[in-house]
This record gives C-alpha cells, structure tokens and sequence, in this order.
C-alpha cells in the first residue's frame, strides 16, 4: 500500500530534533572505494556521492547498491536494491524506512515516517529498499497494471517482499554504516506506514535482535486477509451501481461522514467535529439512518447504496457466515481523505479513474496474496472481473495455500509468525519497544483488525502489553494520513525517547497538518492527545483547541 506522504515540511527541523545522542562527523570520505572494502559477498555498490546539505536536509552521503543478483523461476532478473544516506554529522542512530504498496521501488531514504523532520534531518542513517524487486521492469511492460506485481510468480521474490530482503539488509546495512563512521550505530529503529508498517510488525517478530524499536503505521500486518476485502468491495459497491466508480459519489460520501459525526462528535465531551470515543460511536449510528424514507431525495441515501455500505463495513464472510477478515468502524472520517481513492474511484486518468482496489489490489491479490498466483491480464475490465468473479468459499483459501512450486502460503510470508496469536517472545526478551499508530477510519487495513491483535498480545501478556507495545488509534484519519484528522505527530521522537530513555508514552500530542485539505476550517494552531488504546482523549475544559484541555480515559 502507498507510504506516508512526503510532503510535510522540513524547514526549522534542527529545532524539532530533540535528541541527547551525541553527534559523530563523518570523516568526509564518500566515495564507492570506502564501502567496497567491505568485500561483502552478492553486493555491488553502484554509487556513493556527497549531497550538500539543503531542502531542510543535511549533508549526506547517499549509497546505492544492490546485493543478490539472480534469476527467478520465471526468467526475471531480481536483485535486492536499496539506498543509504548517512549525514556528514551522525546522531549514532540507524532507521530501516519500510516503504508502500507492493514495493518495486527504491524510495528516497529519508526517514519521513511518522510526522516531525525527517529521521535524516535529526542525524539517523536511513536505509530503503525496493524488496528484491523491480516493479518497472521492462520485461513485465505488456502485464500493465499488474506489471508491478508480476514477481509474485516467482517464489524466492515473494519471500524477499514479504521479509526475507529485510534479513538481508539489516546486518549489511550496519556493516556500510561501520565503513563510513568507524562503529556500527548505538540505537537502531525499524519504521514505516501500511506496508511499511507491516515490515515493521513481521520484523519485531522475526528479527528482533536487529533493532531497538519498531514504529508501525496503519499496518498491513495481516494483508492477505486484507486482501480479500477488495473483491468483497467491489462485489458490495456494484450492488449501488455497476460501474463502481458512481457507487459512492463524493457528496455521498461527505453525507456519510457529516452524519457519523453528527452522531458521535459529542461523545467525547465536546463538539469539535473529532470522534474520539470509537467505541461508543459503534453504538450511536447505524447505516440504515442514512436511508431515504418513501418519496425522499435530499440528505439520504438510496437503499441500495445503505446496503452496499453496510456489506462492506461488515467484512468478507463465506457462505457459511465465517468472517475472512475484520469489520470496519464507523468514524467521521469515513468518506474523507483518501477514502474513496482506495474504495470507488480514483483521480488517476491511466487507471480510468478504477479505485486503487480495483488496480493494484485486484492485481496483488492474483499474483501475490494467494497460490498458486494466478496471471491475469492488467486491464481494468480483466482486473475488475477478477474482483467480481472472487469466490470466498473456493479462492479465499488459496491465502493459506501452498504448493510444490511454491511452498511458502501468503499468510506465511507476508504475516509475524505469531499473527493469529501474538506473544512476541524474542522482542519482549530482549528488551524491544513498539509504537503501532491506526488511523480510526482507515479505507484499507481495519482498526478492528489492529485492535483486536493488541487485545490479543494483551491478553497473551496477562494485560501487560503496554509494557512494550503501545497502540494509539487517530481518530478521523484514513490511510496513514488525511481525513476529519489531526494528522499531525512524531510517533518516532516518542520512540526513541521510550527506547532510550525508557519515558514510555502516555500520550502523542497531534496537531493539524497544514496539508490537509479536510480540516482546513479548524483553528491552525489546534492540538490533542493521542492516546494509548483502549483510552482516548475525552474533553475536560479550558481551551478547546489545546491538548491540555483534555485527558485520557477509558470508554
């Protein structure tokens, strides 16, 4: 899934590092002859050159590389390529910067995961990765929009994208760092949103030994059940209108969000257009208030379209009655965002406009998310018909499935070990600390889903889990960013204070991001407490727009 947006901005950020680490110069060198020493075996450093401190970044070194090059069962070139920035002057720490979607690319590695500047702004090594896969290889051009998942034919890159390229990488990337500054790092960090998130849980599960602190974003962490929430969206949405993309029109969807809020706003103690109190929102609206009564147009929904809605939101099942995945919540946020650009149309003419389910999730959930993957073309009639010809007593399965040719399943690949009942042994023991943010109205991976996993690990840990995972839900948010949403916080500055200073949080302060077009009418210098689950920011009085004015509590 897409990684947080780039776009927050990184001027003054020398002000918001915060951090007591000391700082270790470089020694100036930034050069390929300084990393090829290493005599590593299957690496292949491509580049290494000096970027002059600017954009709000500092100095740095950027190294591009790649290690195993290989041939895959399908005739395709793999190769696990990846980028390292290190800053002339270094806070001794080192972050792996999990990336979006379906990988494929080697995103700039600047360690923008979570709110606040950069991780290279404030003196991290940052490593990013394309996970053993190029998702615009020439040879898979004729596949078109499934050209980027195409490498779920061959089992080794299946592997790779759902953790073994991390195994990869975490010791080389120590060893390039060691190179350049003479130690390997004091304090390292794994990180990201939506799949990015989900590198982060399956690391602090498989390779905790590998890194101090995990912040996980939005997870993915169980995506394949995720997965089959695209066919169960389409196959909801074209009950409202066969052409998915007039299902749910944006003034459908603002009505949606408008009355949810209406409902829970002041469950939280105040009317400020946030719902906090998730839990009792679930009680105070139900999708058949939207519906029109006989003879009316205005402010309602037609039935068919009340029922589509209320498919969706309650999950894939089979034909049994067996639910698949999670359901969904309802939140203010619902319809907002990029809530529609996942769910019933996207602004993107090359997919004529298809939702990203419809796209890159109806194509991932064939080549990747089950077995044996199946190749089918990358048209939007193709992909689409996939969708709709899903069956959920016969395919879903395949999420399990192994075979011969491909003996890893897609839940084993993709998912922690522990997904079905988290106890996070080897984290817990030695030590390890994980911050997991949800967005409350996230179109993609369902808080439910999240929340449910955290009761579990907290129920595993006879109600100790806060101890080292702490999960804080955004109400308003959608998709690692945006909607009714205070979408705003440096989720990583509270990491490493509880990592390294072991001040674990009892809260994130959030605030509005000037980017976000949803909250444009709130007071630009509004703040509020994120909160760790099951508690949420409940208004106390006093200033309304500040943090201060309100406290955690639990529902």
């Amino acid at each position: 899934m897409m990684q947080r947006a780039l776009r927050r901005t990184l001027a003054g950020s020398a002000a918001l590092m915060g951090f007591a680490a000391p700082a270790v110069a470089a020694d100036g060198v930034c050069s390929t002859a300084t990393f090829e020493k290493l005599a590593a075996p299957g690496l292949v450093v491509e580049s290494a050159a000096l970027q002059p401190a600017g954009d709000g970044l500092p100095e740095h070194c950027i190294v591009r590389g790649r290690v195993d090059d290989r041939t895959g069962s399908d005739g395709k070139a793999y190769a696990i390529r990846f980028e390292l920035r290190l800053p002339s002057d270094w806070s001794g720490r080192f972050l792996h910067q999990g990336n979006g979607g379906a990988d494929g690319e080697v995103k700039p590695a600047l360690g923008d995961v979570a709110g606040g500047a950069p991780a290279l702004a404030r003196g991290f090594a940052v490593l990013s990765s394309d996970s053993g896969h190029s998702g615009a290889d020439p040879a898979n051009a004729p596949l078109g929009l499934a050209a980027g998942v195409a490498f779920g034919l061959d089992p080794q890159a299946r592997r790779d994208y759902g953790y073994a390229a991390d195994q990869r990488l975490a010791p080389l990337a120590r060893a390039l760092i060691a190179a350049q500054y003479g130690r390997k790092p004091d304090f390292s960090y794994y990180g990201g949103c939506s799949n990015g998130g989900r590198h982060a849980m399956v690391a602090a599960s498989r390779m905790p030994e590998a890194y101090d602190g995990f912040l996980a974003g939005n997870p993915g962490f169980d995506l394949p059940r995720a997965a089959l929430q695209h066919a169960w969206d389409a196959q909801a949405f074209v009950k409202a209108d066969p052409d998915i993309r007039k299902s749910i029109t944006a003034a459908d969807a603002a009505l949606v969000s408008r009355r949810i809020t209406a409902a829970c706003d002041k469950l939280d103690g105040i009317e400020d257009g946030i719902t906090a109190n998730l839990a009792a929102c679930q009680k105070a609206f139900a999708f058949d208030s939207l519906a029109c009564a006989d003879g009316a147009t205005a402010d309602c929904l037609p039935r068919a379209k009340v029922e589509a809605l209320k498919m969706s939101f309650a999950g894939p099942h089979n034909s049994k009655g067996e639910a698949l995945y999670a359901d969904w919540p309802v939140d203010g946020g619902v319809g907002t965002g990029n809530w529609r650009l996942w769910k019933v149309e996207s602004p993107i003419p090359p997919w004529h406009n298809y939702p990203i389910i419809a796209t890159m999730g109806a194509a991932s959930l064939q080549y990747v998310f089950t077995t044996p993957p199946t190749a089918v073309a990358g048209s939007n009639e193709a992909l689409m018909q996939g969708l709709l010809g899903f069956d959920f007593d016969k395919d879903a399965p395949k999420i399990f499935a192994k075979t011969d040719a491909y003996p890893d399943s897609a839940m084993a690949f993709m998912t922690p070990p522990d997904v079905d009942d988290p106890k996070l042994a080897g984290f817990r023991d030695k030590g390890r600390k994980m911050i997991v943010y949800h967005g409350q109205a996230d179109p993609v991976f369902s808080i439910d889903d999240t929340i449910r996993w955290w009761e579990k690990l907290d129920a595993n840990l006879g109600g100790k889990a806060t101890e080292s995972v702490r999960l804080f839900a955004v109400p308003g948010m959608t998709h690692c960013d945006g909607g009714v949403a205070l979408d705003k916080f440096d989720a990583l500055a509270a990491l490493t204070d509880w990592v390294e200073k072991g001040k674990a949080p009892d809260t994130i302060v959030a605030s509005v991001n000037p980017a976000n077009r949803d909250t444009a009418a709130w007071s630009p210098s509004r703040t509020r407490p994120l909160c760790p689950w099951p508690q949420y920011a409940r208004y106390q009085g006093g200033d309304p727009e500040t943090a201060a004015s309100f406290a955690c509590v639990r529902p």
